[in-house]
């Protein structure tokens, strides 16, 4: 199968469309315009060549607009079919985001990316081997994301390289190991590496590995993480945070499939796929020189990009509990209910830090939990997500961001203390997953006292398992 590109029109530095073709495990991409009609088939005047014998010489026609994107199928005999149905000929019909379309005996989907609003830094991970049950199962509800998913899974049946954008804590990394688990490679190692910590000459040598002497107590030859990976998934975690001398040792890394240990002049060949994750806009680091236009084309074959948190709402009360549900299962307890009205304030949240912050919110709201469950109170959101949303306009001073534990300052000082006190508390057992003694050690005051205080500001006590 052979395709050629179309020309670009009107695409800004920060967003582009891409055309994917699948054919059994080969994925190919193809850059596409914003806007205009590109036409595919096996004729040699079509924008998009694809040189299959189930393609017409004139298959498909892809009306495109800055928000539209339509399928025109032009009478073939194998036809184009969408969602289990074949098209009329020559009749538009609008298709959703990532969603698959069959041409003859393959499979097309048109991918877009959008410029990503930073919403601050990620948490960083890590690097090494990732265990086979790290984190929750993947959840998926919304249409958007079941799509994506989909996609991803057809993806990860072929060795095409990845790109998972998005902003910090909508999970990426969940999206990556998927990709791994659904692929060929799934019995063989899934390697995170951080990107953002690649610059230190010594994490390099663990990366890429070291030959004997050629870092100060090298006593014998080392394989390094991207070796490790060998027949698996190496996933590359925060890769917009790499140094530019090091995005040109990593381009060979991904063009050659081989690495060359830090002291050696011999490449190691490896047999790995990679999927990068990154919460930059990378088509805007491209553009201002920060990052390598070859090495971005060659790990954004594929571009899975996950929306964020505020635009899947179906999703958000599958996530909640299940979050609160393995909070308490660590903490020793089952888990609590969660009261209608928790539920409705979720649901109004605009939830900035995405699935961190849900899954943090949960946490802390596990612990506060008593015999009635999980309500408002304990989820100590911003009071804008805790009552309804009013329509009309208000005179009155836009809410305080301190939390909504701690009273006006208005209330007595014994009382501010002794709820600030009560806050602090609480995210130091969230952040320490129920363990009392580090908690205590956290917030620098004895065992016995951080008990008492427990009982006295009515805070259940982690149970141990």
């Amino acid at each position: 199968m052979a395709a050629t590109a179309p020309r670009r029109a009107g695409s800004g530095p920060t967003r582009r469309r891409t055309l994917l073709v699948i054919n059994g495990d080969e994925v190919e991409a193809r850059p596409l315009p914003l806007t205009g009609d590109v036409t595919i088939g096996r004729a040699p005047g079509s924008d998009v060549l694809i040189d299959h014998p189930s393609i017409s010489r004139t298959h498909l026609v892809l009306r495109l607009g800055p928000d539209l994107v339509e399928a025109i199928d032009q009478g073939g005999a194998n036809g184009t079919s969408l969602r289990g149905n074949r098209l009329p000929a020559r009749v538009a019909v609008e298709l959703a985001a990532n969603e698959p379309l069959g041409v003859g005996d393959l499979t097309l989907v048109v991918q877009e990316v959008r410029p990503i609003v930073d919403s601050g830094p990620g948490e960083r991970r890590p690097s090494g081997e990732v265990a086979a049950a790290a984190g929750l199962e993947p959840i998926v509800r919304d249409p958007v994301m079941r799509q994506l998913y989909e996609l991803a899974a057809r993806v990860a049946r072929g060795t095409i390289s990845g790109l998972v954008p998005g902003a910090p804590g909508t999970g990426k990394e969940v999206l990556a190991e998927f990709v791994h688990r659904a692929s060929p490679r799934a019995a063989r190692p899934l390697v995170r590496i951080n990107c953002a910590a690649f610059a230190d000459s010594l994490v390099e040598s663990e990366r890429f590995g070291h030959e004997r002497g050629a870092v100060t107590g090298a006593a014998r030859e080392r394989r390094g993480l991207l070796e490790s990976a060998d027949g698996g998934t190496v996933m590359l975690d925060e890769v917009g945070e790499l140094p530019l001398p090091l995005q040109a040792k990593l381009l060979r890394v991904v063009e050659e499939r081989a690495v060359l240990r830090v002291g050696s002049s011999s490449p190691q060949p490896i047999d790995v796929r990679f999927i990068a994750a990154t919460n930059r806009d990378l088509e805007a680091e491209v553009a201002a020189g920060r990052f390598r236009r070859d090495l971005y084309f060659r790990i954004a074959a594929a571009v899975l990009a996950i929306p964020p948190l505020r635009e899947r709402p179906d999703e958000i009360e599958a996530l909640a509990r299940a979050f609160a549900a393995d909070a308490a299962q660590r903490l020793g307890r089952s888990a609590p209910p969660l009261s209608a009205e928790a539920l409705a304030a979720l649901q109004r949240h605009p939830w900035t830090g995405n699935l961190r912050e849900l899954r943090n919110t949960l946490e802390r709201a596990v612990l506060l939990a008593g015999d009635a469950g999980i309500t408002v109170a304990e989820l100590t959101l911003s009071p804008a997500s805790a009552g309804p949303r009013s329509t009309a306009p208000s005179a009155a001073p836009p809410p305080s961001t301190a939390p909504a534990t701690v009273p006006t300052a208005a209330a007595p000082l014994p009382e501010q203390l002794a709820a600030l006190e009560r806050e602090r508390i609480v995210n130091a057992l969230a952040e320490c997953q129920g363990n009392q003694t580090r908690a205590a050690a956290m917030l620098g005051m004895p065992l016995r006292t951080l008990v008492k205080r427990l009982t006295q500001y009515g805070v259940a006590r982690p149970r141990k398992r």
